[in-house]
């Protein structure tokens, strides 16, 4: 393989990236294994990467909150739920003997450390697999703009947002078959457009401190890999 394209990275994944509806699991083995595989892949190329996860598979604030559950608390109860899932993959990452470490912004001392930025690169430059729990530690924001938070505080190069689909469209082609995809669009097209990517947050924060996103589908087997290494893939927003 040639000069690869980004020495350091943050991998964003949904909490639903991890679930498998189809056999009623919450957090699949089999997926979490997959991500734990590429990640493996990824790392042993000499790629610093550091993971963000949502909590959507296991508790959603903002829906809790649209059903009258107080927003602070339907907020933290999502963060809550990131633990969760990090602590699943940081499991799976063992399993495939990838040292790795949970830094969460709320503290939860006796599962993972407390985020520390200055721990965090140095988990990074010691090989370490990073996951970043917790959201940014606060209510009213979510885990894309903790993501993005996170990046620019590691000094990331890009961040790679996964979906269910193969990269930004001007309409969803969930439900629109004629949905058109873009191989690259502006930060403020996406905010504009009410693309619905990223939330406006998280976008606006981006393109403060200029770094750029790809928009990819991470349910293709091997896809993570690939938009690591640079393969033309998704949608690059910058």
């Amino acid at each position: 393989m040639g000069t690869l394209p980004y020495k350091k990275v943050l991998l964003k994944l949904s909490g639903e990236s991890l679930q498998d509806e189809s056999i009623n699991k919450t957090i699949s083995p089999a997926i979490v294994s997959s991500i734990s595989k590429q990640v493996r892949k990824i790392k042993d190329l000499g790629v610093q990467i550091a993971i963000v996860i949502g909590g959507g598979n296991i508790f959603r604030g903002l829906k809790a909150s649209a059903s009258g559950m107080d927003r602070s608390t339907a907020d933290y109860m999502g963060m809550l739920a990131t633990v969760i899932n990090s602590l699943a993959l940081q499991d799976a990452m063992e399993h495939e003997g990838i040292e790795t470490r949970v830094l969460s912004a709320i503290h939860v001392k006796s599962v993972a450390e407390p985020f520390i930025k200055r721990r965090a690169i140095r988990h990074l430059e010691k090989g370490r697999v990073v996951i970043f729990a917790g959201g940014t530690g606060n209510p009213y924001f979510t885990t894309d703009t903790a993501a993005v938070l996170r990046a620019a505080e590691i000094s990331a190069q890009i961040i790679f947002k996964a979906t269910r689909v193969d990269g930004v469209y001007d309409s969803d082609p969930e439900k629109n078959k004629d949905a058109r995809r873009f191989d690259k669009i502006s930060y403020m097209d996406l905010i504009q457009k009410k693309l619905g990517v990223m939330d406006i947050t998280a976008v606006s924060l981006c393109m403060d401190n200029n770094l750029p996103i790809c928009v990819f589908d991470s349910t293709v087997e091997g896809n993570i890999l690939k938009a690591v290494t640079g393969s033309d893939i998704g949608t690059i927003v910058s």
